[in-house]
């Protein structure tokens, strides 16, 4: 009987500890990540993809990245919690549902963080480990207030996005373009636009305007933001233009340029789509789910990846 007791008691607590794992690795988003495969794009513009030792650095600052992420999704989550549980889809996350309590969350907020950073400033050069801490800065600041600062918010998401381009290139101790940090700002300042849009038209249609409030904007700014967010859009595609037109490094890195000038209709097409599927109301709120999800978007990557690998040839 004992025997039979310790094993039921044994069988409960490793079932207790599967219940608390399984919300804990939802909280850490990890469909996210695919955000800091950007540290990796300075490595590809420069042609580096068989230089061993920046790739490995490269590696190391994705998984830095990775880790550092999650713990300021973990804390986005503690600070909003209250509001996820009134939001239609936020209300599911672990912390919102309750599958995961707060003292659990704050364990998991140490847990990533301390060996993020002991990566970052152990493995890779200072340069990078404060850029990371700016990152952590401005997430931190981003979910306490910043977010409720109309255009301010959208800056801060674009430039986070474009950190990450630039943090890469001092990991892997490669020469970030200003023409790619340029693309990269208006670029992601589209799809900082495009997530705005997309919540603003979720809650009017929900009615939850305390929602629309709480961020910044109002719904009569919609047809503004989705302005504001088409224009940067094709912006980052002029940037590419002009970069491919005037750029010395062009002629110094591709054998024939002409090849790159085919990825201008590809943004072009992605760019006009995304917005159009976000006024008909079948954009997700967040477009990088949205990325992931879509066939369309996989194709056109492929294609600009074999546009790319042309011009280098």
């Amino acid at each position: 009987m004992k025997i039979e007791a310790a094993a039921e008691a044994e069988e409960l607590t490793g079932a207790r500890r599967a219940g608390r794992v399984a919300p804990a690795l939802r909280a850490l988003r990890a469909h996210q990540w695919i955000k800091n495969l950007l540290v990796f794009v300075p490595v590809l513009m420069a042609h580096r993809v068989l230089d061993a030792p920046a790739l490995t650095a490269a590696a190391f600052a994705f998984l830095a990245w990775c880790l550092c992420a999650s713990s300021v999704y973990v804390v986005n989550d503690l600070l909003d919690l209250d509001a996820d549980r009134r939001h239609p889809h936020k209300r599911r996350r672990p912390l919102a549902s309750g599958a995961l309590d707060k003292k659990s969350a704050a364990v998991l907020v140490a847990a990533l963080l301390v060996p993020g950073l002991a990566l970052a400033f152990l493995l890779l050069p200072p340069l990078f480990g404060l850029a990371l801490l700016l990152y952590l800065s401005l997430s931190t600041a981003y979910s306490l207030f910043l977010k409720r600062l109309p255009i301010v918010d959208v800056m801060v998401l674009a430039g986070l996005y474009t950190l990450r381009v630039l943090s890469g290139g001092i990991a892997a101790g490669v020469a970030v373009s200003p023409w790619l940090l340029a693309f990269s700002m208006f670029l992601f300042l589209s799809l900082a636009f495009v997530k705005r849009y997309t919540e603003l038209r979720m809650t009017a249609t929900d009615g939850a305007h305390g929602e629309t409030s709480r961020r910044g904007y109002a719904r009569e700014d919609m047809e503004l933001l989705k302005s504001f967010g088409t224009s940067s859009g094709y912006l980052s595609v002029l940037v590419l233009a002009l970069y491919v037109n005037q750029s010395r490094e062009v002629n110094l890195l591709y054998r024939t340029p002409w090849a790159l000038w085919l990825i201008g209709p590809c943004l072009l097409y992605w760019v006009t789509r995304v917005w159009l599927l976000a006024s008909r109301g079948r954009m997700h709120d967040d477009p990088v789910v949205f990325t992931v999800k879509d066939p369309v978007s996989y194709i056109l990557g492929a294609v600009i990846a074999a546009l790319i690998v042309a011009a280098s040839v």
